[in-house]
């Protein structure tokens, strides 16, 4: 075992070498290749030494196998402090939902795996699967918008003019970028609008409640980029695309914003059997953006320009999908948001059941840093080798060629809901007569806390609510100090104590500073008989990148505050009303 354990160590170390020299433009890439070589070796000397260890088996049968400390594979924890602040953009987002007129839903985390086959795609394969449970073939929901569907369509599918939310976690058994915000568990927000409204209006309030809840996030500047289903079905039509290749091209676009032209191309070519004369024609249109933070065409400028194009507009699906997005225009408009929108036609979203408008939302960090660096990739840029199609692949992922991707994405899906309700009845008829419209949108929330959290850091926010910390001087008090934390706590004052008999003032102290608790409310013998209390207030603040506790103003010692004021004296300083601005947003 001493020898497996060296190997391990020796593993290990050879590996973050590996990574630390993959990361540096500078490294000599001869000297990478070593490293990567020594690497392989070290692997296939402790392979070969695990194996032989396991030979000895039978002896150590009686053993118990050591029990391995780890979180599966793309999951993780959140400690205290990261949770506060994932609770605080929690809280944003809901408060979001519930402003725009959102009432709570909530479904179950697995479904029967025939509700949610036949809806994702190319990605139906990054369903986790359960086993038989009690002669039922489960899954875990891969999103919130086919639970949805389900729900409402066991409504009867006729639903009017609802606008609901869920906040929960979805499965996805895709290769996890942890740093990044993409795993196989993780947190979505989604606010979702069902029923018959006039056309467009629920699309352009579905976009500005996301314009609205990211700029109240700190996740920098932040674009929609938007297209029509019906736009890319016309276009890919007038372009020769056969119908049952549709969905399939789709998917192939969807990717132009991780791979080059070229390699986009070469799939609708090569894998996907696509004639390269449809594929240049296709590739025409897919190039063209519009926005108005650009030089080039704005949004309507853009629209304009496609609808001078006779042919595409002969295409009555194109011709609809023009029109809608012209009406979308003049909404966003008097939403005061049209300059956060890129009318961009190369956006396609993957999923099966888009029907019209379809949007995401992105930031600088979205993309992968070679595209970053070089949005206009030429055609001779070498793309990004392809990863196996397996989905437990446990090839490493270089995590600093990966961007966040989309924080926000959604569309309208007008024809799921009455899918639901055909299939459970057998009749397919009752698809178009069950209809029930809907548009949506799903907020990535650890994707915006992958942006959020070393902001949060940097800036020396706290974690943690604690407005006071009840101590005792001398005698420890214990008995007094329960009283006034229970009266703190019924007058909706956050508070906490040592939870000793006599504790010495220094760790109480130290213990309110963990936290960095504001008030230090202090008792003493003299303090209970005459019914006062010393309030010692406390900040800190990030100097030369560190957390430092600044130097108390006043004395030293705190104030004087009569006891039967103290909630009233606590609530009415900048510190109380600053922070209760910060957790009530």
């Amino acid at each position: 075992m001493t020898s497996i354990e060296s190997l391990q160590q020796d593993l290990q170390k050879q590996n973050d070498l590996y990574h630390e020299l993959r990361q540096n433009p500078n490294t000599d890439p001869t000297a990478l290749e070593e490293v990567k070589k020594t690497l392989g070796e070290l692997k296939k000397a402790l392979g070969q030494a695990q194996k032989a260890a396991s030979g000895d088996a039978g002896k150590d049968a009686k053993k118990k196998e050591r029990l391995l400390l780890k979180t599966a594979k793309g999951t993780r924890d959140y400690g205290p402090a990261e949770m506060f602040c994932r609770e605080h953009v929690e809280r944003i987002v809901k408060n979001c939902f519930t402003t725009y007129g959102g009432a709570c839903l909530d479904t179950p985390v697995f479904e029967r795996k025939d509700i949610l086959t036949d809806k994702y795609g190319e990605d139906s394969k990054l369903i986790f699967d359960l086993m038989d449970q009690g002669g039922e073939q489960l899954a875990l929901r891969y999103d919130h918008t086919v639970p949805l569907a389900r729900y409402l369509a066991m409504m009867g599918g006729n639903n009017t003019q609802s606008k609901i939310w869920q906040v929960g976690k979805v499965y996805r058994r895709d290769n996890p970028v942890m740093s990044k915000g993409r795993m196989r568990e993780f947190s979505q927000a989604d606010f979702d609008i069902s029923g018959t409204w006039d056309p467009m209006i629920p699309d352009a309030e579905i976009i500005s409640l996301v314009c609205t809840i990211l700029s109240k996030l700190d996740v920098g500047e932040f674009t929609i980029k938007i297209n029509n289903r019906k736009i890319l079905d016309g276009i890919f039509a007038v372009c020769g695309v056969p119908s049952e290749k549709t969905r399939p091209i789709s998917s192939a676009v969807d990717k132009l914003d991780k791979l080059p032209w070229t390699e986009v191309k070469k799939e609708m070519t090569d894998e996907k059997g696509l004639d390269p004369t449809s594929a240049d024609k296709i590739g025409e249109y897919v190039k063209l953006k519009g926005t108005l933070l650009c030089e080039s065409l704005s949004g309507p400028e853009l629209l304009e320009t496609l609808l001078k194009d006779s042919t595409l507009t002969a295409n009555a699906s194109a011709k609809e999908g023009l029109d809608e997005m012209g009406l979308l225009f003049r909404f966003l408009g008097a939403y005061e948001v049209l300059d956060k929108v890129l009318f961009d036609m190369s956006l396609a979203r993957g999923l099966d059941y888009y029907t019209g408008i379809i949007y995401e939302a992105i930031v600088q960090e979205s993309a992968p840093p070679a595209l970053n660096a070089n949005a206009e990739a030429s055609s001779s840029t070498p793309a990004p080798k392809k990863k196996s199609k397996k989905a437990d692949d446990d090839e490493e992922i270089d995590e600093s060629k990966v961007g966040v991707g989309s924080i926000a994405a959604g569309g309208r899906y007008d024809g799921l809901v009455g899918a639901l309700v055909a299939a459970s009845s057998g009749d397919p008829k009752k698809a178009s007569k069950a209809g029930l419209p809907c548009i949506g949108v799903s907020i990535g929330l650890d994707r915006i806390f992958a942006l959020v959290w070393p902001k949060w850091q940097k800036q020396g926010k706290r974690v943690n609510e604690t407005m006071v910390y009840v101590m005792a001087a001398g005698d420890g008090l214990l008995e007094e100090r329960l009283k006034l934390v229970k009266e703190l706590r019924k007058a909706g004052v956050k508070c906490d104590f040592l939870a000793k008999r006599k504790p010495k003032l220094n760790a109480q102290f130290a213990a309110g500073e963990k936290d960095e608790v504001p008030f230090a409310v202090i008792l003493g013998e003299s303090e209970i008989r005459e019914g006062y209390v010393m309030v010692k207030e406390q900040k800190w603040d990030m100097v030369n990148g560190e957390k430092v506790k600044l130097k108390s103003e006043g004395d030293e010692k705190g104030k004087k505050v009569n006891r039967a004021e103290l909630v009233d004296w606590l609530k009415a300083t900048p510190a109380w009303k600053e922070w209760e601005a910060f957790s009530q947003v």
